[in-house]
C-alpha cells in the first residue's frame, strides 16, 4: 500500500447568508412550521419549498389543529422573498407513517451525528466558525446573496473567497481584511478573492432556483464533519432527522464538558421508524475511544420535552446554521 506524506492539513467550509436562494427556501419552510406551532404545539408538518425566478411552490405533508390559509403563507413568501406567484399544495401526513409516531416512535429512520470541539467559543470546527463569522459580518453591510469559503492551512494561513450580491469587490476586500484584523488577528491571509467572476447585482430568486434542504452541510458542521440524516427545515420535531440532530449535539457538548481531557466528541444516534428507542447511542472521544451514552431519554417524546421543540422556534434556526448559534441544544 502507498502511503502518502500530508505536509499541509487544508481545512475548508463554507457559509451562505439568508439571502441564498437556498436559504431562502429553508426559511420559508420554517417560518411555515412555526405558523402551525403558534397554537398547535403536536402539528406534524414535513414542507418543502422550491423557488426560483418569481416564483415559489410549496409542497409535503402537514397534520394539524391550526387551520392556516394561503394568504398567511403567501406572506410569509413574501416577507422572505418578495415572490408573489405561490403555488400551494399541502396534503394530510400518511396514515401509515402517523400509525407509527402517534404511539411515541421516531417519525423515521436514520443515523443522526452530533459533534462538538474546543477550537472557539462555538464548539464547532474552525473554518466553519470563520466562514459563517465572515459572512455575518458581511451581511450586516450587505444584506443580500452572498457566500464565503475559508481554507486553514498550515501556519495558520488561510485561503478566502468571498462572494455578495450588490457588494463591490473593494468593499469586501476591506470587510474581509477588517474581520480578520479585528477579531483573528492571529491568521495570515495568503490569498483573498473577492466577487472572483466579476461584482454582481442579479442574485436570490432572480438569479437561480432554491430548494429546502440543499444546504445540508452548512446547516450542520461544515464538511469535516459526516452528515447523518436528512435536512432540518420544515420538519416537526417528531421526525428524528431534526430532533436526534439536535439532541446529539446536546449530548456532545455535555460529554466535552464532563470530559475535559479531551478535544471533541462525536455522537452517534440510528432509529428505526415507528420505534421510540434509538438502534444506536454511542460517542467516539478524540477519535480513539467509543462510549455508550447512557441517562438520557432519547425517544422522540424525551427529546421534544428536553429541548422543547414544540415551541416556535424553528425560522430563526434557518437562517445561520444550526450548531452554535446559541439555541438550547447548542
Amino acid at each position: 500500500m502507498v502511503q502518502l506524506e500530508n505536509k499541509n492539513m487544508y481545512r475548508t467550509a463554507e457559509c451562505v447568508s439568508p439571502m441564498h436562494p437556498d436559504k431562502m427556501c429553508d426559511r420559508i419552510s420554517d417560518g411555515i412550521l412555526d405558523l402551525y406551532l403558534e397554537t398547535d404545539p403536536n402539528s406534524r408538518c414535513a414542507i418543502e419549498t422550491a423557488g426560483g425566478h418569481k416564483k415559489v411552490f410549496i409542497t409535503g405533508e402537514v397534520t394539524s389543529k391550526t387551520k392556516v390559509t394561503n394568504k398567511q403563507i403567501k406572506e410569509i413568501v413574501k416577507n422572505i422573498s418578495d415572490v408573489t406567484d405561490v403555488t400551494i399544495h399541502l396534503i394530510q401526513q400518511s396514515p401509515e407513517i402517523a400509525n407509527g409516531v402517534d404511539t411515541g416512535g421516531a417519525g423515521d429512520q436514520g443515523i443522526m451525528i452530533g459533534y462538538a470541539c474546543r477550537e472557539n467559543e462555538e464548539k464547532v470546527p474552525q473554518e466553519y466558525f470563520l466562514a459563517r463569522g465572515l459572512n455575518k459580518y458581511v451581511y450586516d453591510i450587505f444584506p443580500y446573496d452572498g457566500k464565503t469559503q475559508v481554507t486553514i492551512m498550515d501556519n495558520n494561513e488561510l485561503n478566502v473567497v468571498c462572494s455578495f450580491q450588490n457588494a463591490p469587490s473593494g468593499s469586501l476586500i476591506h470587510l474581509v481584511t477588517e474581520f480578520f484584523d479585528k477579531f483573528h488577528p492571529k491568521y495570515i491571509l495568503k490569498e483573498l478573492h473577492c466577487n472572483p467572476a466579476g461584482d454582481w447585482f442579479v442574485g436570490g430568486f432572480d438569479a437561480d432556483a432554491g430548494v429546502t434542504g440543499r444546504k445540508i452541510v452548512v446547516d450542520n458542521y461544515g464538511p469535516r464533519v459526516p452528515v447523518g440524516g436528512g435536512a432540518f427545515s420544515g420538519k416537526d420535531a417528531t421526525k428524528v432527522d431534526r430532533s436526534a440532530a439536535y439532541m446529539a449535539r446536546r449530548i456532545a457538548l455535555d460529554l466535552l464538558e464532563s470530559h475535559p481531557s479531551n478535544n471533541e466528541v462525536l455522537v452517534q444516534l440510528s432509529y428505526a421508524i415507528g420505534y421510540d428507542q434509538p438502534l444506536q447511542a454511542t460517542a467516539v472521544l478524540d477519535n480513539k475511544s467509543e462510549i455508550q451514552i447512557n441517562g438520557y431519554d432519547l425517544s422522540p417524546n424525551g427529546i421534544i420535552k428536553h429541548l422543547s421543540l414544540t415551541e416556535p422556534l424553528y425560522a430563526d434556526t434557518a437562517e445561520w446554521g444550526h450548531m452554535g448559534n446559541g439555541f438550547k441544544w447548542g
